[in-house]
């Protein structure tokens, strides 16, 4: 096999995460924006190391040293994300967060070029994409289970709410819509959701079974 040819995946574990400096950072920023312009122009299946080299301007076995493969660079482009230090939305009311959460989605899902589709449609053809996407599912799951204690705090839910599966209620429709069907976004949709959601926790669906007694 010559260096040019297609690399199976290997199963190292991917990339530590850290947080480099300098010039370390540098390069990392360049093959990451090259690898989500290259992805999201052709796709998993057009997706190369060379070409994420060419455009990054870093010597390919600079790429090859630090990545290893597509899986490695697609892991960290997943992981960077969580690098960030978003917040969910904060509009006073239940029902205005998850709405103003799902407009977030659908913004990100609608973009052009499609980087956060495409993303989601490698995980499904690279298991390290596939581990670092379920790290960047949990991550933000997490960061948004605010939403959730910010309403039982006013009152607008019952105490034992379960954030994980009224947030996984509330924006399923979205990835349902936008990624299953391929329909065009519909601007009704992220507050249509968001309002079913919240109605629905707070008549109880959510809520946690209360704990066994063991006496």
């Amino acid at each position: 096999m010559t260096p040019t040819d297609p690399e199976p995946e290997d199963t190292r574990p991917p990339p530590t995460r850290s947080r480099p400096g300098g010039r370390t950072a540098r390069i990392r920023t360049q093959v990451l924006d090259a690898v989500r312009a290259e992805l999201g122009e052709h796709g998993y299946d057009g997706l190369t190391m060379d070409a994420v080299a060419a455009r990054s301007g870093v010597h390919r076995t600079t790429v090859y040293r630090r990545w290893g493969d597509i899986g490695g660079l697609l892991a960290d482009v997943l992981d960077a994300a969580s690098d960030d230090d978003w917040q969910p939305p904060d509009t006073g009311s239940l029902e205005g967060d998850l709405a103003a959460l799902n407009q977030e989605i659908q913004t990100a899902m609608a973009a052009q070029p499609p980087i956060m589709a495409a993303l989601i449609a490698a995980s499904f053809r690279s298991e390290k994409a596939a581990h670092a996407q379920q790290r960047l599912w949990e991550d933000r799951y997490a960061r948004c289970e605010i939403v959730v204690s910010r309403a039982v705090r006013r009152g607008e839910l019952p105490p034992r709410t379960d954030a994980r599966r009224l947030l996984i209620a509330a924006t399923a429709p979205l990835y349902h819509q936008l990624v299953l069907l391929r329909t065009a976004p519909d601007p009704q949709l992220p507050g249509h959701a968001a309002r079913t959601a919240a109605l629905a926790a707070a008549a109880g669906a959510f809520a946690e079974s209360p704990p066994e007694d063991d006496t």
